[in-house]
């Protein structure tokens, strides 16, 4: 198996500063595993590595397609393996960063077969969100499969429709289906560390931290999108950060209302980031304030060196 760094954690918890430091110090590249950051043209609101980071480390996996195209765990499964053993070959270990679970699952575990999946159920679904939308697809899933339901949020329809025609094709959730993946074709040996922060810090600091996108200039990023001709529906600009802006570009809304919108649901998707990492097992719980890098970096050491065997 091939050794790699992962880094999980909420949204604003430091995830990328931390990465920074330690692929500076390993000279390797990060791979970001960001379901947001795939997109070109979106950058403050998705919190995309500067230009001045990404030249001091390389980066993959950041402005890959437009906003209108969609992307899955799948496709970063396909490209992220490559980069992995690209590096792997240059004796680098590969530092994965991102706070996208059902990615970094993926790879690490597998995606499970799906030549099960009816082609007429996935159709029947695609229709009737035309007919419905996209609400009635949530609540159908709710109904149906409750426990997937509870970790997908209801604007990710890509998710929703996933699970949906998983259990009507196979008569088994996603999530039984996850459980009964053969973990004997792992190709990888993480060492995975989770940034920890107390709640009300960490959701102080998405306020700032939607203030301060607002401040450079979030509000003309989202206009340019617009101008580009990307619409509200394309799957990048359903993004928490961009959608909640959408009122006050188009209809006029109150801007603090929109502002305090996107600040709560900001919260909410780091509430189910962590809700999603307590079923994890992580090698290291991470904080800045006992950062100590040659101790990280003398700990990971030796637990690669305690796997050799199974590195082999």
């Amino acid at each position: 198996m091939i050794p790699i760094i992962v880094i999980e954690g909420p949204t604003a918890s430091g995830k990328s500063r931390l990465a920074l430091d330690l692929a500076q110090r390993l000279e390797t590249e990060i791979i970001s595993a960001d379901s947001r950051q795939i997109y070109r043209f979106m950058d403050i609101g998705t919190a995309k590595p500067t230009l001045s980071d990404q030249k001091s480390v390389k980066h993959h996996m950041v402005d890959i397609i437009n906003p209108d195209e969609e992307f899955n765990a799948g496709s970063f499964v396909d490209r992220a393996k490559k980069v992995i053993k690209n590096l792997h070959t240059k004796d680098k270990i590969p530092l994965i960063c991102g706070g996208t679970g059902f990615y970094i699952k993926a790879l690490l575990e597998g995606l499970f077969d799906t030549d099960e999946i009816d082609i007429k159920a996935r159709e029947s679904i695609i229709q009737l969100e035309k007919e419905k939308g996209a609400e009635h697809l949530y609540q159908l899933l709710s109904n149906v499969d409750p426990e997937s339901a509870k970790q997908i949020h209801p604007n990710d329809s890509y998710r929703v429709k996933r699970a949906l025609e998983v259990w009507i094709s196979t008569g088994k959730s996603i999530r039984e289906h996850w459980s009964e993946q053969d973990r004997s074709t792992q190709l990888f040996k993480p060492y995975r560390i989770m940034i920890v922060e107390e709640r009300e810090t960490l959701y102080n600091r998405i306020n700032k931290r939607v203030e301060q996108m607002v401040e450079e200039g979030l509000i003309d990023e989202i206009q340019s999108l617009f101008y580009k001709g990307y619409k509200t529906s394309d799957p990048g600009m359903n993004s928490v950060g961009y959608k909640e802006f959408f009122p006050y570009l188009k209809n006029n809304a109150p801007f603090d209302e929109c502002q305090s919108e996107a600040q709560k649901n900001t919260r909410n998707y780091a509430k189910r980031q962590l809700t999603w990492y307590r079923k994890v097992n992580f090698q290291k719980l991470f904080n800045f304030s006992s950062y100590e890098p040659n101790l990280l970096l003398a700990e990971m050491r030796n637990y690669f060196e305690s796997t050799q065997n199974e590195l082999l």
